[in-house]
């Protein structure tokens, strides 16, 4: 159906934000949102691999003394800490942020404002981490953190409390972030998009929000109790007063193994929309892709300990968490599998986008062998401290994860900007990328097979390792070359590239219905599903429903399994409290690191911002002015 002109204006002036500084602070758009999480992660990306580059360096010769012990332990503990918190999960979910609601034909997200404080709220945990290290207080313990070592007996200062009042800011952020995506994704599909129906990229997203909302409590209890036993002295993990380090441990490690996947979970659903498009046929065994994941994501749970196989816990409790480790590689070969069947049985081409999917297929076989090498309790424990571990740690979030990112962000690009990234830049960042990484890092096990231990600063010049090691520097500098020419590519692109109109690819989900750039309202009606591909309907309109409010905001609410309409809701307007709330939550969470006091006294800023974002009550509207449009 084509909209008539003044439905659209309408809508316009419905949705859009205020101008000017004060639409910068209230805005509630999923997209403007994502873009703030998305360039913020991405800026992060880049003074992490700079970090990274800089330790190469410091290692790529023996007996270097470029860098001090001191130092090296701030960098790596930086880089690793930068990596995992604050660019793969957060990206991942900024991912989710921007397409769930153009794929399910929404025009917002379930809770707007709360959408609006988890980027806040994870603003606050990256300024605390890096303004940290401009006043040099960087943590210097690694990403884990381990007692006794972080604990105030060996840790004097603030370094470890920085670091665990970060992983605080973040985890809330993304739990906030997770609870938003589930809820949308489950009751707000447009009608005939059941579960069945379901895209594979909204069933990795609603999986991987829900292993976040289960791992990261632990998460964020283990580093609370870290503060309290620095702060207020408590004994969770001092030994000599009836606490037990390895506890700490197994908390980290029960949200440490499942971040892995929680961050993989969304790549395969960025693999397979982009397989799907340019393969132009429906992904080869969708139930099985669907299955894989929800294996995947149950199997996460069950194998932390397989990081600790060298603590000295029972070794029959070692033989299950071997089991588990190898079980779970078979729904992640499934996938491959899938993968290739579907590039093999179709009309395939291959632009950026798809260079990157087969980049990613080999680096994360590669990967995956290698983590099923460690996964036998034997072997790790001779490799568990090697640059080994480094090598497949980098396989598979790399490999894994960020090679997909790239391949989304070169797919999803002209539906964000309306224009066309350079397909000959494209493919110049990509060789850079894919071979300087495997130049880099694949030596790394080599390294480790030799005997090298991580997180050394320097090392004795007649080990033999300098070759290996001159050779990754050059690798990770080849790298971040590419990366460079990647950015510049966006960059020139979005001012100078081709337009691109609403559908380049010819893609098979809804966020394609709409124009590129997409508007403030997303799409101007809500589609009716009746196909796993909607878009590829040989050319026919897409069915809508109407009834939908234009002059107020409103959003369609369905049922979990069928996706039934069932009421239409008000959706959050531009506000303020977001931002105030996430400010007074971070004034506790700093404040705290003090003096335990911050919590009382913080709470009431806290409540006093939730009551003016949950003021006043909005009732509901009822569905019965939904019908179907001509």
């Amino acid at each position: 159906m084509k909209p008539d002109p003044s439905l659209l204006e309408q809508l316009d002036r419905t949705w859009r934000d205020p101008p000017g500084l004060w639409g910068f602070l209230t805005t509630v758009d999923h997209k403007r949102i994502a873009a703030r999480y998305i360039v913020t992660a991405l800026l992060l990306m880049f003074l992490a691999g700079m970090l990274a580059l800089d330790m190469r360096w410091q290692l790529s010769v023996p007996e270097n003394t470029r860098m001090t012990p001191q130092l090296f332990n701030e960098s790596f503990s930086l880089h690793g800490s930068t990596m995992l918190f604050l660019v793969s999960v957060p990206l991942m979910e900024a991912m989710a942020f921007w397409l769930v609601p153009l794929m399910l034909g929404a025009r917002n997200m379930a809770f707007p404002r709360l959408g609006a404080f988890s980027f806040w709220l994870y603003f606050g945990g990256v300024l605390t981490l890096w303004v940290a290290h401009a006043i040099d207080i960087t943590p210097d313990l690694g990403w884990f953190e381990y007692p006794p070592l972080s604990g105030p007996a060996y840790s004097p200062g603030h370094r470890a409390d920085i670091w665990a009042q970060m992983i605080t800011f973040t985890e809330v952020a993304a739990l906030a972030a997770s609870v938003n995506v589930a809820a949308t994704i489950l009751k707000m599909r447009p009608p005939g998009m059941t579960l069945a129906r379901m895209p594979v990229f909204l069933w990795a997203m609603l999986i991987a929000s829900i292993m976040t909302m289960f791992s990261m409590p632990a998460v964020m209890l283990v580093t609370s109790m870290l503060i309290a036993d620095r702060l207020v002295s408590t004994q969770f993990f001092s030994v000599a007063a009836g606490g037990d380090a390895v506890l700490f441990q197994h908390l980290f490690w029960f949200f440490g193994h499942p971040e892995v996947y929680i961050i993989f979970v969304p790549a395969t659903g960025f693999v397979s929309s982009i397989v799907e498009t340019f393969s132009r046929r429906v992904l080869y065994g969708h139930s099985v892709l669907v299955l894989a994941i929800l294996s995947i994501g149950a199997l996460a749970f069950g194998l932390w300990v397989h990081h600790m196989f060298a603590v000295g816990l029972p070794r029959l409790g070692n033989d299950f968490y071997t089991a588990a480790s190898m079980a779970i590689a078979v729904p992640a070969g499934l996938q491959i599998f899938c993968w290739l069947a579907t590039i093999g049985t179709g009309r395939t081409w291959f632009p950026t986008p798809m260079l990157w999917i087969l980049g990613f297929v080999a680096t994360f076989v590669i990967g995956g062998l290698s983590g099923v090498m460690t996964a036998s309790a034997a072997l790790d424990l001779q490799l568990t401290d090697t640059y080994f571990i480094v090598a497949h740690l980098h396989y598979v979030l790399i490999g894994g994860a960020i090679f997909p990112l790239f391949g989304a962000f070169c797919y999803w690009y002209p539906k964000a900007t309306g224009r066309l990234m350079s397909e000959r830049w494209g493919k110049v960042a990509f060789v850079l990328i894919v071979g300087g990484f495997n130049l880099g890092f694949f030596p790394m096990h080599l390294l480790g097979l030799e005997g090298m231990p991580r997180r050394v600063y320097t090392y004795p010049a007649h080990m033999g390792w300098d070759m290996l090691n001159q050779i990754a520097t050059a690798g990770s500098a080849i790298a971040v070359t590419g990366g460079l020419v990647f950015a510049a590519n966006a960059l020139c692109s979005y001012w100078r590239g081709k337009p691109s109109g609403a559908d380049p690819w010819g893609g098979s989900t809804l966020e394609w219905a709409t124009a590129s750039p997409p508007p403030a309202y997303n799409i101007p009606f809500t589609p009716r599903v009746d196909s796993l591909t909607p878009m590829w309907n040989g050319g026919a309109p897409l069915p809508a429903l109407d009834g939908i409010a234009i002059d107020t905001r409103e959003v369609l609410v369905s049922s979990v399994t069928d996706a039934q309409p069932l009421y239409r809701q008000k959706s959050a307007g531009p506000s303020i409290w977001p931002l105030v709330a996430a400010l007074a939550v971070s004034a506790m969470f700093i404040a705290s690191i003090f003096t335990p006091w911050a919590i009382p006294i913080g709470a009431l800023p806290i409540g006093a911002a939730l009551t003016g974002w949950f003021w006043p009550n909005r009732p509901r509207a009822k569905i019965g002015a939904l019908e179907a449009a001509p």
